[in-house]
């Protein structure tokens, strides 16, 4: 395969853009803040679950208080009428007794209900802390979520502004490069190999490898116009003034 110097050394200025958009797409996929919004979520979502579930709890205990007031109310009402019914004329003294049995009794229930009510408020007080500490939390873990997706969306703005820049500047190069040589290059890509890198100081830039006498006799030898390889890893191997031959 015959290419001109210069049309060679453009494989050099391809096979940097290639690398860059390589390094760009590694940097994508390996953002620290993809971990890092893993994590955010997971803390999110684990808030929103406490969250509900003090929720739940503190809805629980409000209706315990309500009952507990009715309850408490009802055993009052009873109370007021009896003690009215007690007072008034025209008692006997078998309905005054029962009457007054009743009042002891709901006196006690009383103070039974009012105690109950009032450890049920204690813990309504202590779940309401929790309550809003969920809620401290969870405003906490949303902010910061927030935060690393902003992070994550400029980089990755920036990433794909690189990208483009340097895909217009593959796109000019790729058409400035004949159809042989590109096809040879572009087939050590699709390996998964550098397409094309310099010879410097008798060291291939792919492999890093110094080559051996016999090699660099035949580079030395081959025409300039000729496309040569490395016979240690078989990238397109471009001579410059920097080749030591």
């Amino acid at each position: 395969m015959k290419a001109d110097p210069a049309v060679q050394r453009r494989l050099l200025d391809l096979a940097d853009v290639d690398a860059e958009l390589t390094r760009l797409a590694h940097r994508r996929r390996t953002l620290p803040e993809h971990a890092e919004l893993t994590s955010a979520e997971a803390a999110v979502r684990a808030g929103k679950d406490k969250l509900v579930e003090t929720e739940t709890a503190a809805g629980d205990l409000d209706r315990d208080i309500r009952r507990l007031e009715r309850d408490v109310e009802g055993v009052r009402a009873r109370t007021a009428r009896d003690q009215q019914l007690l007072s008034g004329a025209g008692v006997g003294a078998k309905q005054a007794t029962d009457l007054q049995h009743e009042l002891e009794t709901l006196a006690r229930r009383q103070g039974v209900l009012e105690d109950e009510q009032l450890e049920v408020m204690e813990r309504r007080e202590a779940v309401g802390i929790d309550l809003d500490h969920a809620r401290g939390v969870l405003a906490e873990a949303e902010k910061k979520l927030t935060e690393i997706t902003e992070r994550r969306d400029t980089t990755l703005l920036d990433i794909d502004s690189a990208e483009a820049g340097r895909q217009r500047a593959r796109t000019e190069i790729v058409a400035a490069l004949p159809a042989d040589v590109l096809g040879a290059y572009e087939r050590r890509r699709e390996q998964g190999k550098v397409g094309a890198a310099a010879l410097r100081e008798r060291r291939c830039g792919a492999c890093r490898l110094e080559l051996d006498r016999t090699a660099i006799g035949a580079l030395r030898s081959a025409p300039a116009d000729e496309v040569v390889h490395c016979e240690e890893c078989g990238v397109i191997l471009v001579r410059t003034k920097e080749s030591g031959l």
